[in-house]
């Protein structure tokens, strides 16, 4: 056993990594129950895919792009063992095997990559799709990735906080997505006005289900320890899912007298997504406050792009991109400075200057990755057609899947 091991936390984070790991087969439910049924099976395919293609990237060369030395000390990327062939198991990362680390890490590149195809569904072929996403995961992924996550990282330097990746994850991914949904321009059942039909709403309920206890892997194993700070985080994750979910069947009765199911698992959804960044800074009081306010934004962010025109299928830039945004900016607000970091925010007697840290970064994020995505999206599609024709659209994606679909 190598000196400095911590049993315990090495089996929290090595329990977490496999907890975050179902939320991608959750995602694929969650997103396979919304769209029409002529295109579940391809959707669930997706995000499948995803696992495979980001683990064998990570460990080619993404882990050291992420967590390798910093090039030039300028913070903005990586540059360790691209074959991932000088750690062994018994090297540690801080008190836990860096192959733990490893994992765990991974599985946060695996979701974001898969929670983007919920922008395009219905829309896209999948080999177009998996280039896509090798391009994307290595251009942008993982240079956000070393800038928040490594501490060598220009935001993470910078004392921008963001404790399970509310800029990485959550911000990028809605982001991203509304780049490639631009990119490859609306359905043509948007373009008609046709309204969504879920194919599956048991389906949805399931893969919330798994999204939310993922979410404890999630959040508390971002501690890389089974201490305090992992029960804080642990804590806020469960009052401000449920807190996300009653906010919107309250918001639901308000504005049409009756609830949805869909709506509360958007609800929970928001409030889950928000307190990412933020689930280990803030009170159990700030938690509810940050799943209320999620719920309320994102109510309404779900609608921009009927307004705005721009066909994000299954609300990745309205609950995901907007969510995102609340839990990083009420962390310069609610941030209590007791547990995971000592810096407070402004209604806990801090200086502004944490919240406009938050808010600087999060421009940063979001123009890196829309501006990068939307170039990625647009060369993919110019070479190998990313986009279905009308025609493939109204038969549904499945049909790429042979006989299968």
């Amino acid at each position: 056993m190598p000196p400095g091991l911590n049993t315990g936390d090495s089996a929290w984070v090595l329990v977490s990594a496999a907890m975050v790991l179902l939320m991608t087969p959750g995602l694929a439910f969650f997103y396979g129950g919304m769209v029409r049924a002529q295109n579940v099976l391809s959707i669930i395919f997706m995000s499948f895919v995803s696992i495979a293609l980001v683990t064998i990237l990570w460990f080619g060369y993404g882990y050291g792009l992420v967590f390798g030395p910093d090039v030039g000390g300028a913070g903005l990327i990586g540059f360790g063992d691209l074959r991932f062939a000088d750690i062994s198991p018994v090297m540690l990362h801080g008190r836990v095997p860096t192959y733990a680390f490893a994992l765990f890490q991974l599985t946060f590149a695996i979701i974001t990559v898969a929670l983007i195809s919920g922008s395009v569904a219905g829309r896209t072929r999948l080999g177009p799709w998996i280039i896509f996403s090798v391009l994307w995961v290595t251009l942008v992924y993982f240079p956000i990735a070393h800038w928040v996550f490594d501490p060598a990282g220009w935001i993470s330097r910078w004392g921008v906080l963001d404790f399970a990746g509310g800029l990485v994850v959550e911000l990028n991914s809605g982001m991203a997505g509304l780049a490639l949904a631009i990119a490859l321009g609306p359905s043509v059942r948007f373009r008609r006005r046709e309204p969504p039909q879920p194919s599956n709403i048991p389906l949805v309920m399931l893969g919330l289900g798994l999204l939310w206890f993922g979410w404890f892997g999630f959040n508390a194993g971002s501690a890389m320890t089974d201490g305090s700070v992992a029960v804080t985080a642990f804590l806020s994750t469960m009052i401000a899912g449920a807190a996300g979910m009653l906010t919107w069947l309250v918001i639901e009765w308000f504005r049409f007298k009756h609830f949805t199911r869909l709506g509360s698992a958007t609800g929970a959804l928001a409030g889950l997504v928000a307190i990412t960044p933020s689930c280990a800074y803030v009170s159990s009081e700030g938690a509810f406050v940050v799943g209320v306010v999620a719920a309320v934004v994102v109510s309404f962010a779900v609608t921009w792009k009927l307004v705005l025109g721009y066909d994000d299928t299954l609300d990745v830039v309205g609950v995901h991109g907007a969510g995102g945004v609340v839990g990083v900016v009420l962390i310069g607000l609610l941030a209590t400075g007791a547990v995971a970091s000592p810096t407070k925010g402004l209604l806990y007697g801090g200086s502004i200057e944490l919240l406009l840290k938050q808010i600087a970064a999060i421009f940063a994020v979001a123009i890196y990755s829309f501006v990068v995505t939307y170039l990625i999206g647009k060369a993919v599609d110019k070479l190998l057609r990313m986009r279905e024709t009308e025609a493939e659209q109204l038969a549904g994606t499945d049909v790429q899947l042979g006989t299968e679909g």
